[in-house]
């Protein structure tokens, strides 16, 4: 049996900039406010801080930052995936080196991998973590995706202990479940599937939401795991807009803008990303507003 490295609602975070370099003053404010919030972990450098774009020196200096901010408070998933095994293993050492809790990885992308390539790769960086893993299943990303069979083989080993499920395929996340029991912590990757991971023995959801809304966002979990199921799924619902306005365009650009918005950060993105569209970033605070977040 693994240890479950958290149960409830994780920020992926944002990587606040300025003037093209990380701005720490943000971050750490942000940081700060999520964990006030009552959020139950906090994922860095991941797809919502851009880690694709933060230089080598950058992403360890976001998780060596994120981890001495956060001081134990909660739990720091370090993003350390990569195409590149060798380096997402290297980055993973790093991680648990600075006191990063668990790390996050993501399926290789571009090259892609076969299963085989996967359960290879996943063991590869495994066998050098010190810190339990959550795997990242993201197929419209990364045009990779971890068949059932594949987290089955992948669930034995020791340093493997959940998998952040954002394929979007309800189907795949119950065969998931079913083949991999307590093996397998499952965490929904997608805000709008919060309570139907859940319902399967989901553990949480690593959330985009919760960047604006945590405490709201880790009371969908809070309220499902106490048997409030009715008001679980009400939230869940009640949210659906602003969820969908925060995945109008490519995830960070929404979130991002939101975050600005809010008084964390500018809004400032890396190339390819671009500032949000006019019309999706009215709509976007339209229903912050309604929400009493701006």
């Amino acid at each position: 049996m693994h240890k479950t490295v958290f149960k409830g609602a994780a920020t992926a975070i944002i990587t606040p900039f300025r003037n093209g370099k990380v701005d720490y003053e943000a971050f750490g404010r942000l940081i700060d406010w999520q964990i006030e919030s009552g959020i139950s972990a906090i994922v860095a450098a991941g797809t919502t801080g851009e880690g694709s774009t933060l230089n080598d020196a950058e992403h360890r200096e976001v998780i060596k930052f994120c981890v001495e901010k956060t001081a134990g408070r909660v739990p720091v998933i370090a993003g350390t995936g990569s195409n590149d095994t060798a380096y997402a293993a290297e980055l993973t050492e790093y991680a648990c080196d600075v006191g990063a809790d668990a790390v996050l990885l993501v399926t290789p992308y571009y090259n892609k991998a076969t299963q085989k390539g996967l359960i290879e790769s996943f063991t590869a960086v495994a066998d050098r973590s010190r810190k339990p893993i959550i795997l990242y299943n993201v197929p419209s990303r990364t045009g990779c995706n971890i068949q059932p069979t594949t987290a089955k083989v992948l669930s034995q080993h020791p340093n493997i202990a959940g998998i952040k499920e954002a394929s979007g395929d309800i189907a795949q996340i119950a065969e998931i479940a079913a083949l991999c029991g307590d093996d397998l912590d499952i965490y929904s990757g997608n805000d709008n599937q919060i309570v139907p991971v859940l319902s399967l023995g989901g553990k949480g959801v690593i959330s985009v939401l919760s960047n604006l809304m945590p405490k709201e966002t880790d009371d969908i979990c809070r309220d499902f795991f106490e048997g409030r199921f009715e008001k679980s799924k009400d939230a869940q619902l009640r949210l659906l807009p602003l969820v969908n306005a925060l995945f109008s365009e490519v995830n960070p650009i929404p979130v991002k803008a939101a975050m600005a918005a809010m008084g964390f950060g500018e809004n400032e993105l890396r190339l390819p990303l671009t500032k949000i569209e006019k019309e999706h970033g009215e709509r976007l605070f339209e229903l912050m507003k309604e929400q009493g977040l701006i």
